[in-house]
This record gives structure tokens, C-alpha cells and sequence, in this order.
């Protein structure tokens, strides 16, 4: 897969297709093995297409199709086929009459956009104004889509996917995601290693960020009900070494699981933060639904913020400190009793970059839950930066709530 445009290799467009064409042959079976971008480079497109035909004999690409100077896809590839570009009047037509019903003229530089190479086939594009372009030849099959993601779904719905079904079968790669929080990546390692050949022909791989670990399970080119088996059996062998850490199967955020667990126990939560000012509610308030089970929050930054809203004693914070195991306990207890929450989560912490000391690190947080008038409390100390310390603090709250603490 090949992905044309100066601007996805300078940041400025952020290269969409390539995963959304990534997911669509997955799902028939034909999985992409090499991904490249180039810029509006004829010879560069040529150079890294070539390589690609001679690699697998099969290529897309996207990007380039357009009316301006700077889409030089469509020659580049005549060029590296060694065939003719041809206009196409019947394409040509079509367009002058779209343009027509909108009232608009068309401009004479979208006259580029009816040139055919020569033995290519134009797919063509309801969404835009640029065709695809279905090129067979000797050398292998390219296939040239605009760079405008909806045109991109609309062609490979519309034209190439089920064009590949024809000439190459289906067999779908069925995927299933682990998601674990609270172990490092290399743990998981070592206890997945000695597992992961006996669950072929399922692989695993470990898609980690800063919160936790995602653990994707692939069976490849089975039928579905061959694929759903072998994919148990896969995720039972991870559960049965991984399962404390392992919060949910599928896609969903770990607030939407707290939320349905404190649902399914006909609990409520609410949630008292110092140093994460307000992510832990954010996160669970941007689910659906959640306010038939989040009651609110306070966030506590200032001390007398703790003091007023909270009632923690001013006294304990002089003694102990603002981030401490006393005023995260009494923070819970306070908005637990101010809200009536069956369950409630309080953090206070360092996250930097100043404010830290020897004793009290950067990166330390002290967490406190609540449950059924019983409090336990947990002391963390977080590596990265603010935005990491607090987006990590914000996930073990939320674990501690859930109960896989």
C-alpha cells in the first residue's frame, strides 16, 4: 500500500487511508505486508510502486488524482508501466454534466482527470470528481484511488473490494482484542511467550500505550466458526495466566466497563481529584448513559478546596501534607458523604515537572476508593511526564473502581 502527498510526510495530514484500506482487505483475507508514503515525486512514486509490484504483484494506491500540478500520480505510473496516457471522452462527459447540475463550469485543468493509462480501467467515483483507476498488466495489478478518505470508502465499497473478491476469493482474517491495564508490556511478555506457539494458527500481538496493553489475537484464513474457536481457545490460555489484569474483550474504554459493572450492581460513583482536575469524571462522563450511574465529582486542586468542598481537616494537610495516605482517605470519605455514592475514587499527587521532593517524588500519587463505607488507599509513583502521570493515575482510579486493582 502506497500513500501519495507531500503533505502526510510534513505532518500536516494525518494518513487516514492506509488504515481504513488496512482493515477493508483484512477483511478479505489479503493482508497488507509493506506500507510506504512518499511525497508528489514522480520519481520517487515510481521508484517505491516498483519495488512494491515486484514484491507482491499487488498495489494501491491513494493520493495524486486531482486537478492541480502537484497530483502527478497517474503519469508516474503510465511512466513506470511504459504505456500511454488517453483521455477518455465518456469521462470527460460525465464530469462536464455533474459540474452542469450544480451550476458550475467545469475548469479545463480537470481535463486531467479523464486521462486513462493506456489498458487501465476507470472505476468510477460517486463521491468525487477523480476516477479510480483498475491497471492489470504483465507486471501485476495497480490500483489508484483518490486521496480524499470518503472517496477512498466509497471506491473500495463500490469497485475494488468486490473486484478482488472475483479475481482472488474471500477468506476473512478475524481479529479479537485483550485489553490489560496495571503490567508492563515486557511482564505480559514473559508470561505469554511460552503460550504463544501452541495458539497457531492464531498470532498475538502487544499494542502497548500509556495506560495499558492491548493484546490483539489474529486467526488467519479460517472460516468463521473454525476462526471464533481457535480465538477462544487462545484468549482462554491469555485469561488463565493474564486474567488479573485483563479488563474487557472488544474495543470499550475502561470507564464504559466501571460504568456497566457499577450498573449491574445498581451502584452509583462519584470521584474527588487534586492532581488529574477532572479526567477521571471525563472519562466517564463522555460515555453514554453514565449519568444514570455517576452522581458528580469534586476536584480539589487548592487545599482549601479539599477543605471547603471535601472536609478535609486542615490540620491533616499541615501534618501530612496535600499528597498524602490521610487526605486521599479523607477525600473519599468526603465526597462519598457529601454525594451518598456507593462508590467513590479520590487521587492527589505530584505530576510535574516541579513540586516534587525526595521524599515525595514527581510522579507520586496517592489514590483512595471507596466501597460500601470501607476505604483502601494505594500509593503510586508514575515515570513520564505531567500529561502521562496524570492520564496514568486517571486509569488506576479507574481500575481501583472496577475492582481489578
Amino acid at each position: 500500500m502506497i500513500t501519495v502527498g507531500t503533505e502526510l510526510l510534513l505532518g500536516e495530514t494525518i494518513d487516514t487511508n492506509a488504515a481504513r484500506i488496512g482493515q477493508a482487505l483484512a477483511g478479505l483475507g489479503m493482508p497488507v505486508i509493506r506500507r510506504a508514503t512518499v511525497g508528489d515525486t514522480p520519481d520517487a512514486i515510481k521508484a517505491v510502486v516498483g519495488e512494491a509490484l515486484d514484491r507482491t504483484g499487488l498495489v494501491i494506491v491513494t493520493g495524486g488524482l486531482g486537478p492541480t500540478q502537484d497530483d502527478l500520480t497517474r503519469e508516474a505510473i503510465a511512466s513506470l508501466l511504459g504505456v500511454e496516457l488517453r483521455f477518455d471522452e465518456a469521462i470527460w462527459e460525465a464530469l462536464v454534466r455533474r459540474w452542469a447540475t450544480i451550476g458550475r463550469t467545469i475548469a479545463e485543468s480537470n481535463r486531467t482527470q479523464a486521462m486513462v493509462p493506456e489498458g487501465g480501467t476507470a472505476l468510477p467515483n460517486r463521491l468525487g470528481s477523480a476516477p479510480g483507476l483498475w491497471i492489470d498488466t504483465p507486471r501485476g495489478l495497480v490500483i489508484l484511488l483518490p486521496g480524499v478518505p470518503i472517496e477512498v470508502d466509497g471506491l473500495l465499497a463500490d469497485e475494488v473490494l468486490p473486484r478482488l473478491v472475483a479475481r482472488h476469493g474471500s477468506v476473512p482474517i478475524t481479529s479479537r482484542m485483550v485489553r490489560t491495564s496495571g503490567i508492563p508490556e515486557s511482564r505480559l511478555g514473559e508470561l505469554l511467550g511460552p503460550l504463544e506457539e501452541g495458539f497457531r494458527p492464531v498470532t498475538l500481538a502487544y499494542l502497548p500505550d500509556q495506560v495499558g496493553v492491548d493484546l490483539r489475537l489474529t486467526a488467519w484464513r479460517l472460516d468463521p466458526p473454525t476462526a471464533s474457536a481457535a480465538l477462544d481457545a487462545a484468549e482462554a490460555a491469555i485469561r488463565g495466566v493474564a486474567g488479573a489484569w485483563i479488563y474487557t474483550t472488544g474495543h470499550r474504554d475502561l470507564a464504559e466497563v466501571v460504568l456497566d459493572a457499577a450498573r449491574a450492581a445498581g451502584a452509583t460513583i462519584a470521584v474527588a481529584e487534586s492532581c488529574t482536575g477532572g479526567l477521571v469524571a471525563a472519562r466517564l462522563t463522555a460515555i453514554p448513559g453514565s449519568s444514570d450511574v455517576f452522581l458528580g465529582g469534586i476536584i480539589a486542586y487548592a487545599d482549601a478546596v479539599k477543605e471547603q468542598q471535601l472536609g478535609v481537616p486542615a490540620a491533616l494537610i499541615l501534618e501530612h501534607g496535600a499528597v498524602s495516605e490521610e487526605v486521599a482517605r479523607a477525600m473519599v470519605v468526603g465526597v462519598a458523604s457529601r454525594t451518598g455514592a456507593d462508590r467513590a475514587v479520590a487521587l492527589t499527587g505530584v505530576a510535574g515537572p516541579g513540586g516534587g521532593s525526595e521524599a515525595k517524588p514527581v510522579g507520586t500519587v496517592w489514590l483512595a476508593w471507596w466501597r460500601g463505607g470501607q476505604v483502601t488507599t494505594r500509593r503510586v509513583c508514575y515515570p513520564g511526564d505531567r500529561g502521562q502521570v496524570r492520564e496514568r493515575a486517571a486509569q488506576t482510579a479507574l481500575l481501583g473502581l472496577l475492582g481489578a486493582d
